[in-house]
């Protein structure tokens, strides 16, 4: 399937791109094919633009990423809590399809370069500090064993190693840590605990 960029619509201009995907989104999951379709037409430049700027040395590897996004964004729709921006859903589905990838490509440095650093789609940026701040609540409810690894190794970049100097935690510890902390993080956004 080949996405081309959409025509912006004359009304598309006044509503904020987040309220927009999310109207078009959540049409979709009512069953509205062309709004689900516009959804995606929409979404795809952005996801290719999101890719290209974190993938500099890797742009045949762009479009790929793009569909792969789109793909499990498609395929994970069931997963979308409504009253939850949809932007910050994209951008999680987004940030593991690119280390996924580069795992494949057993990318070692690029794993330890902070990508959470600008987790914002281009004009999006307002969406993405109040994102920011819902995870800070969320990491203030993980007890330190759990809060911590997750701060220093996805938050901040570090190494396991390095996490476990600044905590005093085994390095199991702090693998642990995160696993059962993403896990926890995760239970609380579907809001099971």
């Amino acid at each position: 399937m080949r996405l081309v960029r959409p025509r912006p619509d004359e009304n598309e201009s006044a509503i904020p791109q987040e309220a927009r995907l999310k109207e078009l989104f959540v049409q979709g999951l009512a069953g509205d094919a062309q709004a689900y379709h516009d959804f995606l037409k929409t979404l795809a430049p952005r996801l290719r633009a999101y890719f290209r700027k974190r993938l500099i040395r890797m742009p045949n590897d762009v479009e790929d990423l793009v569909q792969e996004a789109l793909l499990a964004v498609h395929n994970n729709r069931h997963t979308y809590l409504v009253d939850q921006p949809v932007t910050a859903w994209v951008y999680a589905i987004a940030r593991y399809k690119m280390v996924d990838m580069m795992r494949r490509h057993a990318i070692r440095d690029s794993l330890h370069d902070s990508i959470d650093n600008d987790l914002e789609f281009p004009e999006l940026a307002t969406e993405d500090s109040t994102a920011c701040r819902d995870i800070t609540k969320l990491l203030l409810m993980l007890p330190d064993k759990q809060r911590l690894p997750i701060q220093y190794v996805k938050l901040e970049g570090l190494s396991v190693v390095e996490a476990a100097q600044r905590t005093g935690l085994s390095e199991s510890s702090v693998k642990v840590g995160v696993h059962r902390g993403l896990k926890a993080l995760a239970a609380k956004m579907r809001g099971n605990l």
